[in-house]
């Protein structure tokens, strides 16, 4: 491994959040906020005293209305050490603010370098920022201002450095401090999350992904690594034939936080799909675009990500996160149509198709978990259909499940975070599709239904324990720039099950 990619699962330039009082100096890049009519908080009122005619009169120019993350500048606007102000409105109150998103927003706004930038967090009109908006705001800047540059040895001479930090000027900044301090985990657990889909896969091979994982044993999390010989004695027959072609051995992640008071409760679980590059096996893929399959281990990166937020903020539960980690390629070696193999729950599966792979690392892992951590339920990631980019694009994550429940409670946090689900069907029906003449299931439906058969596929593994899948194909990699999101690799996922366990799951 060169000196250019020695890996790390941070983000290469993460902004570092301070605070300091509202009446504190306030220089550089100044950000304030204002509601419709030019309403401001009364420290921002009182701040911009000196130039309030000519503020009005810039908002006035740019026709600015105060709708949320509606915004507009003013260079050099006569404040002492104040070389630039951007308004930003908060909207009306009617409508819940995502603190996230407008960290994000007010991130995007910022000049690409700055010697300093302060953001004066009051309310202004019916919109008043908690401390948990403040440390949500402060979320947001953090996720806009992610960058992957670790194999970029070359820099342009006149190319800037980017803003290493950001102030948010509080009433309390003691307390604003603790609630960041509580939040600052979960963004370097989708930093994390991003760093590893982005990562190439001869460097982020299955050994090197489970090192990585191994890293969070400095928060406390109990790591265990099994590896091919642990693998192929407890039984682990349709992952182990997914990275047979491979010269990269497989591996699974056992991830395991214990932070509920009483440590024999019964834990949560999530399980991620971490194929760290997929071919297709002897099904091979066509060769355009075949470069993104390197993201095909996003579920298994969310977990990482995910087992990093919990342990940081010290959640109240028992949580297991596992990965199974592998190559699909296709040598000699390699698994082929035609296969039928014995899974670890001893049922076995006819193979169809070598590019129906994911299924396969998944149904054994689950399998796994719920015979030897009896859950209260679990939840598995992965990139594991294009037939669920066809029925909801790439602004939702295909939800399945066995439990009511359950989905109600995944739907929620979704929509409270930004991170969007939406149930699919299952039923009896469709698992004939998967029903094979000559083993116990097929790796395949065929084309109709086909995230749906995968699903169903993924059911026969659960053993009646509560359940839900996410199909993150769409939202897992290669999405849409958001306001809190300029990477290839998106962490999509991290915070949404953060929510939810947040929400539901600590006693």
């Amino acid at each position: 491994m060169s000196k250019h990619s020695e890996p790390t699962t941070q983000n290469a330039h993460p902004l570092k959040i301070g605070f300091q009082k509202l009446d504190a100096k306030a220089s550089g890049v100044v950000v304030v906020f204002a509601a419709p009519d030019l309403v401001l908080g009364a420290s921002t009122a009182a701040f911009l005293a000196p130039v309030e005619a000519a503020v009005a009169r810039a908002a006035a120019a740019e026709r600015f209305k105060g709708k949320a993350g509606q915004s507009f500048e003013m260079l050099a606007p006569a404040l002492a050490d104040v070389d630039r102000l951007i308004v930003v409105g908060l909207g009306d109150g009617k409508e819940p603010t995502d603190w996230v998103k407008l960290g994000g927003q007010i991130r995007g706004k910022l000049p690409a370098t700055a010697d300093g930038v302060v953001v004066m967090v009051e309310g202004a009109g019916a919109v008043a920022p908690d401390l948990a908006a403040t440390a949500d705001l402060a979320v947001g800047l953090r996720l806009r201002s992610y960058v992957f540059e670790t194999y970029k040895t070359k820099k342009k001479d006149d190319e800037p450095q980017p803003i290493a930090k950001v102030t948010l000027a509080v009433a309390d900044d003691g307390a604003a401090k603790k609630a960041w301090k509580a939040k600052e985990g979960l963004a370097e657990g989708v930093e994390i999350a991003r760093t590893l889909v982005n990562e190439p896969p001869n460097v982020l091979t299955p050994k090197e992904f489970a090192r990585r994982a191994q890293e969070l044993e400095a928060l406390g999390v109990e790591v265990e690594v099994l590896d091919e010989k642990a693998l192929r004695k407890a039984g682990f027959g349709a992952l182990l034939a997914v990275g047979q072609g491979s010269e990269q051995e497989s591996r699974v992640v056992i991830m395991r936080w214990n932070g509920a008071k009483d440590s024999s409760e019964q834990p949560v679980a999530f399980v991620g799909k971490g194929v760290i590059f997929d071919t297709g096996g002897i099904s091979i893929k066509p060769g355009a675009n075949m470069e993104d399959m390197k993201g095909d281990m996003a579920g298994a990166a969310c977990v990482v990500g995910l087992m990093h937020a919990l342990a940081s903020r010290k959640a109240k539960a028992n949580v297991v996160g596992a990965i199974g980690v592998v190559e699909n390629m296709p040598d000699g070696a390699a698994y082929r149509p035609g296969d039928i193999l014995t899974s670890l729950s001893g049922q076995t599966i006819e193979v169809i198709n070598t590019d129906a792979e994911g299924r396969l690392v998944l149904g054994d892992v689950l399998w796994y978990v719920q015979d030897r951590f009896k859950p209260k339920f679990m939840i598995d990631l992965a990139t594991l259909t294009g037939a669920i980019l066809i029925a909801l694009g790439i602004d939702h994550a295909g939800l399945f499940s066995n439990d009511d429940a359950l989905s109600d409670h995944i739907f929620k946090a979704g929509k409270a975070t930004g991170e969007t689900v939406w149930r699919m069907p299952m039923g009896p029906e469709y698992d004939k599709l998967i029903d094979s003449r000559f083993a116990d299931m097929k790796n395949t439906g065929g084309r109709h239904g086909g995230s749906i058969t995968a699903a169903q596929f993924l059911k026969r593994h659960v053993n009646g324990t509560p359940w839900a899948h996410l199909d993150i194909a769409g939202t897992g990699m290669s999405s849409p720039a958001t306001d809190i999101n300029k990477s290839w690799g998106s962490g999509w996922g991290v915070r949404l099950l953060d929510r939810l366990v947040s929400d539901y799951y600590e006693g």
